[in-house]
């Protein structure tokens, strides 16, 4: 279907008042993103040519996570909560522009895959008006019914408005919706509030096109697709299937999971082949790693990039900025940010690496740390290949230590030292009362004059 335009409406203005949230419901994360980033992402997946989301009074942060994700994306304000129907005239000039395919969405259902917004929109090719998504739970109580009619849609019903045949019915409405882009607008205008509700429901658009001798059709999904998410207990089971999806297609693709179920990802966790996870490691977003990587038990993962042969942990934070070249070594209890650790090097036990550059070959001894930080600005430490760090050695940025030097046990280094050097740095302790008052004080003033 990709010579068909497809406009995408994303319904994202609901309240979502059992979250119990000051955040907006929309933009509670699964596996690292917000539920609007997922469906998104499934839109795009699914040939999205222009994107509408409808957000609710007030909601520059929905519209922002909106506009970031799609840069073009059109935003549009519902100030009136009518009904579903009405919601998606809120993006009356979306669908006035024109599309071959519409499709309807709603921003709390992180879980939908891009193949089934895909055999929803098909029948739409094939001439049909309105194409519904269905499921089967396990308890329809509360959910709206559609009533078929062998291979067409007859109508879709919401369960206080049906008969009681009609509420026998197990096939029920997901709410996502394909609608023939030329009979939209059409269809829409003419949905009525004549229901007990008094909402314009974007369910009658069934019976509406029928009306017109269009056809409706239903498609249909396995329940946990669709399953909306409307509190903090249904965020955690959303939570809980795209793990299970994440998990397993991992393992499809040649990583090996300890213990499957301790391991959690992000939505854009990237693993090469023949990776192994030992239990209880966390992959926070923006992880990259590559093939024949070991990650010990224990270990937070986030904004890093790891080559071929890394080895990590157990016990290892590695935060973001954090880049590991081929073969290093990352240890117990180590923590890196926004360090760069060429092949080779090592950092095995209790250190902090933080705003760094450590050359290839380089060997950082237990408890070594670099002083990035004196309370006010953030500094670099440069270790050059070949480096060996004794241990408890405290490199205070900023700070560089030549390639081959070596750095005694216990310095508190605060000079450069040249390559080959050895630096021994161990005095008696000296007190100067006062002195951090009147550095803090100094620095201060600084900062208001800049």
């Amino acid at each position: 279907m990709s010579d068909r335009s497809l406009l995408v409406v994303v319904l994202a203005a609901g309240e979502g008042t059992r979250m119990k949230s000051r955040l907006p419901k929309v933009l509670h994360k699964v596996a690292g993103r917000s539920m609007l980033h997922h469906v998104l992402a499934a839109t795009r997946a699914a040939g999205a040519t222009r994107t509408a989301v409808v957000v609710g009074p007030g909601r520059e942060d929905v519209a922002a996570e909106a506009s970031r994700i799609v840069p073009d994306a059109q935003v549009f304000v519902q100030t009136e909560r009518l009904g579903t129907a009405h919601a998606v005239l809120a993006a009356r000039a979306a669908l006035e522009q024109g599309a071959d395919d519409v499709l309807v969405l709603y921003a709390d259902t992180p879980l939908v895959r891009a193949e089934t917004l895909a055999r929803l929109r098909a029948p739409l090719a094939e001439g049909a008006a309105v194409a519904a998504l269905g499921f089967e739970p396990e308890d329809p109580t509360g959910y709206g019914r559609l009533v078929t009619s062998g291979n067409e849609l007859v109508a879709i019903r919401e369960e206080k408005d049906a008969t009681t045949a009609e509420r026998a019915i197990r096939f029920c409405n997901a709410g996502l919706m394909a609608l023939a882009g030329k009979d939209a607008l059409s269809i829409l205008d003419r949905i009525g509030n004549a229901n007990s509700k008094g909402e314009y429901y974007l369910t009658d658009a069934v019976e509406i096109a029928r009306a017109d001798g269009r056809p409706a059709v239903a498609a249909k999904a396995d329940a946990d697709e669709v399953a909306g998410v409307n509190s903090r207990i249904q965020l955690a089971e959303a939570e809980a299937i795209l793990q299970q999806r994440l998990r397993r297609a991992a393992m499809a693709e040649g990583v090996t999971l300890i213990a499957p179920e301790t391991v959690f990802f992000s939505a854009d966790t990237v693993l090469g082949r023949d990776v192994i996870v030992e239990p209880n490691v966390v992959f926070g977003p923006g992880v990259t790693v590559g093939d024949d990587v070991v990650i010990h038990a224990f270990c937070h993962l986030e904004g890093a990039q790891l080559e071929t042969g890394v080895s990590i942990g157990p016990y290892a934070r590695l935060r973001p900025g954090t880049r590991l070249e081929a073969g290093v070594r990352i240890g117990n209890f180590v923590e890196t940010k926004a360090a760069h650790i060429e092949s080779g090097a090592k950092v095995n036990h209790l250190s902090y690496v933080g705003d760094a550059h450590v050359g290839a070959g380089a060997n950082l001894g237990a408890g070594t740390i670099t002083c990035n930080y004196d309370g006010f600005s953030k500094y670099r430490t440069e270790i050059g290949a070949g480096a060996f760090i004794g241990v408890n050695s405290a490199l205070v940025a900023p700070v560089t230590i030549g390639a081959g030097a070596y750095v005694g046990t216990g310095a508190v280094i605060t000079s450069d030292v040249p390559e080959d050097a050895l630096a021994i740095a161990r005095s008696r302790q000296v007190v100067k009362e006062g002195w951090a008052r009147e550095f803090r004080a100094a620095r201060a003033e600084a900062k208001k004059k800049a």
